[in-house]
């Protein structure tokens, strides 16, 4: 029904600018809120199975995506003009921790990831995902675009300190992601096609030096890429399972809480970097179809809050948000399916885990922040 039918209507111009005006007044975006919580309640229900109906599991989840909501709420309030300002105080508060993680941090399966703050254990590589783009989107905006050779350097120099810090605790994955994130700002502020061909030749070109100095364990990554059934029982076994449990599950799927893979633990890290593959064995292919068209859902809503905003550092900080998203759902799928190694990269808001929901969530609420308050901004 036309808008102005709609507005000609007695007391529609009230009614309408009460309904629109609400959700603007608490600075949220009532579709990207829609589809954030289906995509969650999706999450607890596939997280439940995937831990064979453990409840503790998925309540300890349900109220980390309550706290995550909270805090989305809350940075929603906050102006993309504050954010621009802090933004390097956030950066260097994370770079901080990055560092204390290493002289300080808490060692799990043999890497040093975590760190204890005000009796919270957070994971600050996953806070410098969305702190890195936010201070690149800070700089590049105060510079004239598309950034010079000075720039970038100065651009590369903040992405390489905390990438570096990531890589050697180790976590090469989120390292990787982490370097990626600032890379589409680059992107976004008009790098030349030469300059990114250039940059991936380098990258070519510095493998070799790169595959010296990985671990063991990296390395092994990569060799069951190539091939997974070079050890089965070994290094290949985790994606092997994982492939089985996708081509089980059908068209249709087994049936939920009917997965043989994963309610007979064949499948490793079913609740966290796995779990898709949990969601295919019992949903089958429309499951995963479905999951998917909400993901797209989401990502479609975000490019078009990044598309209605026309300062510098909104644009690309709304538009690298939604692209890393994209890219972080784009990993876990190649990676549980063998098209991409296995980097330990958790499915966003599917998987177990309470800083990487919290760090999306605030991405999220930065996003409702540029969409509603997007009249304040001093371009």
């Amino acid at each position: 029904m036309p808008r102005d039918f709609l507005w000609s209507l007695p007391g529609a111009h009230r009614d309408l600018r009460r309904k629109e005006g609400f959700l603007t007044r608490i600075h949220l975006d009532g579709w990207l809120v829609l589809f954030l919580l289906i995509l969650m309640g999706s999450g607890l229900v596939i997280l439940y199975s995937a831990t064979g109906g453990n409840l503790d599991t998925t309540l300890t989840q349900a109220s980390r995506f309550g706290l995550a909501l909270v805090v989305m709420f809350a940075v929603a309030q906050i102006t993309p003009r504050f954010m621009r300002r802090w933004a390097p105080a956030v950066y260097a508060f994370t770079l901080l921790t990055l560092v204390a993680v290493l002289i300080l941090g808490i060692d799990a399966k043999g890497a040093q990831r975590w760190i204890t703050l005000g009796g919270f254990r957070i994971q600050p590589s996953e806070l410098m995902k969305l702190a890195l783009p936010l201070m690149l989107a800070s700089y590049l905006s105060r510079c004239h675009l598309p950034p010079n050779w000075k720039n970038l350097l100065i651009s590369f120099l903040i992405m390489a300190i905390p990438t570096l810090l990531i890589a050697i605790q180790p976590d090469l994955g989120t390292s990787i992601l982490v370097a990626g994130a600032g890379l589409i700002v680059l992107f976004l502020a008009g790098l030349s096609w030469r300059l990114i061909a250039s940059f991936i030749g380098l990258a070519l070109a510095a493998l070799p030096a790169l595959w010296m100095v990985m671990h063991d364990y990296q390395k092994n990554r990569v060799k069951t890429f190539l091939n997974p059934e070079r050890d089965p029982l070994g290094t290949g076994w985790n994606i092997i399972q994982s492939k089985t449990a996708i081509g089980s599950g059908g068209l249709y799927g087994k049936g939920w809480l009917e997965g043989t893979q994963s309610r007979l633990e064949f499948l490793p890290e079913r609740h966290t970097d796995f779990i898709i593959a949990v969601l295919a064995e019992e949903a089958g292919l429309v499951g995963v179809v479905l999951l998917l068209t909400l993901y797209m859902l989401i990502i479609w809503r975000g490019m078009l809050i990044a598309l209605s905003v026309d300062d510098t550092f909104s644009r690309l900080l709304a538009s690298s948000i939604i692209l890393t998203f994209f890219v972080y759902v784009f990993v876990n799928l190649g990676m549980v399916s063998g098209l991409l190694p296995v980097v330990g990269v958790p499915l966003p808001l599917v998987s177990y885990g309470g800083t990487s929901s919290i760090t999306l969530m605030i991405s999220f609420g930065i996003l409702m922040s540029i969409h509603t308050q997007k009249k304040m901004i001093v371009k």
